[in-house]
């Protein structure tokens, strides 16, 4: 069990201002928020960050994702659960966060992009951006797991 580290937020807020006006951005934006959710914990999944898959998973159920479709994440291309709308979302975030591992080809993005306008390309990928930050902050400072509550964050 991991344990806190040193609390970033509560040392200095403006360290995560940044981070949080990604958020808004991405929440005031016309992707789902469930489909943000299902982003959010696969790249979480990726990173092994246990605090934001704890935080992100009920979120999503908050956002009235299925414990199948939650449960489901890490084999996600080996199941039916998920649109193709989803699954692009989910390749596009694998991608990005294994970055060093894939070459986003001008045809992997072009299919990407069949299922997002240009603008949601743009939330899409900042919403990945923004977890992967999150999840660096998590691991690297010790969040203590199990300790976040959604009605909480509202």
């Amino acid at each position: 069990m991991r344990k806190e580290k040193l609390n970033y937020y509560e040392i200095d807020q403006n360290a995560v201002k940044g981070m949080q006006e990604l958020e808004g951005y991405v929440k005031d934006s016309e992707i789902e928020s469930s489909l943000i959710e299902l982003v959010k914990i696969r790249a979480s999944q990726i990173n092994q960050c246990a605090y934001c898959i704890d935080m992100h998973t009920k979120d999503a159920r908050e956002a009235g994702e299925t414990e199948q479709r939650i449960y489901g994440l890490s084999a996600w291309s080996e199941t039916p659960f998920y649109s193709k709308r989803e699954q692009a979302a989910l390749a596009w975030a694998e991608a990005l966060t294994r970055i060093s591992e894939n070459d986003i080809t001008d045809e992997f993005f072009m299919e990407i992009r069949e299922h997002f306008s240009e603008q949601e390309m743009v939330v899409l990928t900042t919403a990945i951006v923004a977890i992967n930050g999150w999840n660096r902050l998590a691991i690297g400072f010790g969040n203590e797991v199990g300790t976040y509550k959604p009605e909480l964050a509202k």
